[in-house]
């Protein structure tokens, strides 16, 4: 009896080894999240910002002493943007200490009827057929809201579930996709818009504070609208299927939630505040993030080793400077947020990763800067443009936003993707065999005086 109770043990293994890859599969994949195609957002050739124009506009700041301009163009000299980059219309026009109402509503239009025309005709999806309409724009907020300015445009329907989101920041796009897909629980074939950009023009600061005239120097106009769905009909169209979302928000610390704020200067002059602190409050976030996102994607082997090795439980560990296991066991590639080079770096360094991983967020820093939430698809497509992209790879995009927040996720390529995208016209270029920083030639001597004066990690 007892050898029979032996002998059927071991033959149950295989089938409870089965039984517990499906629980796993099934938490790690609950419902369906398509993207059948997304645009990025290529401003005009009038709106780029080359490094004579940039210089320009800080000498036309009358508020900057001699201190002051030359902490600004230190910080161009390190940036890591290029001399193609874009600026608001009412920058370019000289108008950016006085920007009207119009400046900041213009500004969204022209950017949300471009991809959305193209999104539209590209998927041959009508405007009608939306279900679900998620726009966020962190720092213009006019009523009526910018959803319902699409809406009106596009002639949606009525029973449209619509959401407009502010002040969620860097992070908010994918914020807006978490929102799409628990819609998509309660709803069957479903098809879903999330419209992310930042307004640059009516934000731009024109005083002389240091920590608050950095963000000039990042920040770039861009956008993207990205079309969803959870139809299963769909799952040949689509080109990315939604494995996992983790969200981290540290905004019950103090440090965290003041290392980035809007704020008005000691004059009473709008701008957006950058601390000293926000090094620390991104690492934070960062790996409370990864503690939920690495039992999440590892292989089950890599999975066994993380749970074993203690590093899920590493909520609140003070030394922390990296995760145990490698999360390049379960993803094939990176897409990070281009809030900077500290930021591209600090990530880099903290997973591991090659500079072939780091290309596409460099690349996209120095094409199109800092487009805040949208820049995660400015660096999928350049991904995409290069064919990196192949069926069955996994996406792993990594987030940052005010607050503080972290956020992330894990997409799978449902099939070879090759489409140059909003890179058509300078895929070619990149990578540059020589990534001479234009600023560097030209204000590069700044550099070497004053060297004791720290610029804020950006």
């Amino acid at each position: 009896m007892e050898f029979l109770m032996i002998t059927a043990f071991f033959l149950a293994i295989p089938s409870i080894i089965s039984f517990l890859i499906k629980l796993i599969d099934q938490w790690r994949n609950h419902g369906n999240c398509y993207i059948l195609h997304y645009e990025c957002f290529k401003p005009s050739d009038d709106r780029k910002v080359n490094t004579e124009f940039s210089g320009n506009i800080i000498k036309k700041n009358k508020n900057l002493g001699i201190e002051e301009y030359r902490f600004l163009l230190r910080a161009m000299v390190s940036s890591g943007i290029g001399e193609e980059t874009y600026a608001p219309r009412n920058v370019i026009l000289g108008k950016e200490e006085s920007p009207t109402l119009l400046d900041g509503i213009y500004e969204m239009e022209e950017f949300f009827y471009d991809t959305l025309d193209k999104l539209f005709h590209r998927t041959g999806v009508s405007p009608s057929e939306i279900d679900i309409l998620v726009v966020n724009v962190s720092m213009f907020s006019p009523e009526p809201s910018l959803a319902a300015r699409i809406i009106n445009r596009y002639k949606m329907r009525e029973d449209i579930k619509v959401f407009n989101i502010s002040g969620m920041g860097c992070s908010a796009s994918l914020i807006s996709i978490d929102i799409v897909q628990n819609i998509f629980k309660s709803y069957k074939k479903a098809f879903a818009v999330v419209v992310t950009s930042e307004s640059i023009g009516p934000n731009w600061y024109s005083g002389n504070e240091k920590s608050m005239i950095l963000v000039n120097c990042l920040f770039r106009s861009g956008g993207c609208s990205i079309l969803l769905t959870n139809n299963p009909t769909l799952r040949n169209r689509a080109i990315f299927r939604l494995k996992c979302l983790v969200r981290t928000h540290l905004g019950a610390n103090d440090e965290a939630y003041e290392c980035a704020v809007q704020k008005e200067d000691g004059l009473g002059r709008p701008g957006f505040h950058l601390s000293k602190d926000l090094p620390r409050a991104a690492t934070k976030a960062f790996f409370e993030n990864l503690s939920v996102l690495a039992p999440k994607i590892l292989p089950l082997k890599d999975l066994v080793q993380y749970i074993v090795s203690g590093s899920g439980k590493g909520r609140g560990e003070k030394n922390r400077t990296g995760p145990t296991v490698k999360l390049k066991n379960g993803i094939d590639h990176f897409c990070l947020h281009t809030g900077g080079k500290a930021v591209i770096n600090g990530v880099g360094k903290s997973l591991g990763l090659t500079e072939y991983d780091l290309e596409p967020a460099r690349m996209t820093l120095h094409r199109f800067g800092n487009t805040s939430a949208s820049s995660l698809w400015y660096v999928l497509g350049y991904m995409e443009a290069k064919k990196r992209l192949r069926k069955g790879d996994k996406v792993l995009m990594i987030s940052f936003g005010a607050g503080f927040k972290c956020n992330s996720c894990v997409w799978e390529v449902m099939r070879d993707l090759e489409d140059e995208n909003v890179w058509r016209e300078s895929i070619s270029s990149y990578p540059p065999k020589n990534l001479v920083n234009p600023y560097m030639e030209k204000y590069g001597w700044l550099m070497e005086e004053d060297a004791h004066e720290t610029l804020p990690r950006v």
